[in-house]
């Protein structure tokens, strides 16, 4: 049994305990509040004068498939030869050892989305995997999480200078349609067949992930970043009946309204960002709280590499500088980035029954101070 005793326990489940105490045995966390007796012969972390949370949780990231310090040969973020790619998946593409790992760790994070980049229209699946293993298949808490999908510059980019469909963002608009109706078709020939009207149709591994989608068994998660982008996201969300997620929703400020009234979430980021292309132009540290205040779920990522992984709770900080609440900004590198990936019934909060992921900090998340003092997943005290 872990034990951790006598640090200031924020639960990110409405509870605080100024000296609390934190149980954990077979990678749950079994009990936590003030006065819990701790059983003789536990491991016991002395937390005094420390913040203890739950793990951090970035649902967007590219950990494992864009290793930092090997350019190409780390390189496998892209499948840039075909616009539609969403029999792809993360799974096979990540490294476990990629140097990221051990910076999320030092970061305090303990889970992670992970996924296909922003050059094909549909990219592949991504999966939601923990920060400490070797095998990526142990890792692994959820495959899929999401069908990746690029709307905006990226796409029309990578295949319009090359000549090639898309090179403008009504084609992309348009290629999505069309994989979405043949999925459709997929489903119709799939469920003749079961009531024996026909014969089944060759297996398409392509159109399979596309009915997930469609059977909203999974999200479709849409790199978006200006309103213009969003819309359409919301507007082919509509047509076909399938759940949303919007990554990035950089002018999301500007579309707010419109979000909440569709109930589509979103993945805020990267926060620490310069205007490294036009759809960046109107970046706000507003966003966050400008969705807060209309009532969009939101959490924040780094989309790392293109900003380091452990830099997590400091954009998160710099959120609140654009308006939005403490509580709000640590809500969504917590409880929220777990609802939005499906699995804030094991993460994302301090609860009996919950996975034994925690953070023990120095101080406040938000300042620039504090350290990571102690890190466990699954119950277990990381080395880092």
């Amino acid at each position: 049994m872990q034990a951790i005793v006598g640090g200031k326990v924020i639960t990110m489940q409405g509870g605080y305990y100024p000296n609390g105490t934190v149980l954990m045995e077979n990678g749950k966390i079994t009990a936590v509040g003030e006065k819990i007796p701790v059983p003789d012969g536990a491991d016991v972390y002395d937390a005094v004068g420390q913040v203890v949370m739950p793990g951090f949780i970035d649902a967007h990231t590219h950990l494992g498939m864009l290793e930092e310090v090997f350019r190409e040969d780390g390189d496998d973020l892209n499948e840039n030869t075909d616009p539609i790619t969403p029999h792809l998946r993360a799974i096979d593409a990540i490294n476990p050892v990629d140097l990221g790992f051990q910076d999320a760790l030092a970061g305090g994070v303990t889970t992670v989305g992970t996924g296909p980049g922003s050059a094909n229209i549909l990219g592949g699946e991504m999966v939601a995997l923990k920060t400490l293993g070797t095998v990526v298949d142990d890792m692994v808490m959820q495959y899929p999480i999401g069908l990746k999908a690029a709307l905006g510059e990226n796409p029309k980019r990578n295949y319009g200078q090359r000549k090639k469909t898309p090179a403008t963002r009504m084609a992309s608009a348009a290629l999505l349609r069309e994989t979405l109706v043949r999925g459709i078709e997929y489903i119709k020939k799939m469920e003749r067949a079961n009531r024996g009207e026909g014969e089944y149709p060759e297996r398409d591994l392509k159109l399979e992930a596309v009915t997930r989608v469609l059977r909203r068994e999974v999200p479709l998660r849409v790199h978006a970043h200006r309103a213009d982008d969003i819309m359409t996201a919301l507007r082919i969300g509509g047509e076909f009946n399938i759940r949303l997620i919007i990554e990035h929703c950089t002018e999301g400020h500007l579309v707010a309204d419109k979000l909440a009234r569709a109930g589509v979430p979103a993945v805020v980021g990267p926060v620490i960002v310069n205007r490294a292309k036009v759809e960046l132009q109107n970046r706000s540290l507003e966003t966050a709280a400008v969705l807060a205040g209309h009532g969009v779920n939101f959490a924040i990522m780094t989309d790392h590499p293109v900003v380091p992984i452990q830099y997590l709770s400091i954009s998160a900080g710099l959120a609140v500088r654009g308006g939005l609440s403490e509580e709000q900004a640590l809500r969504a590198i917590t409880i929220e980035p777990a609802r939005i990936l499906g699995l804030d019934h094991r993460i994302g909060s301090i609860a009996p029954g919950k996975d034994g992921d925690i953070v023990v900090l120095s101080g406040h998340p938000f300042d620039l101070r504090t350290v990571i003092k102690r890190v466990y997943i699954n119950g277990t005290s990381v080395e880092f």
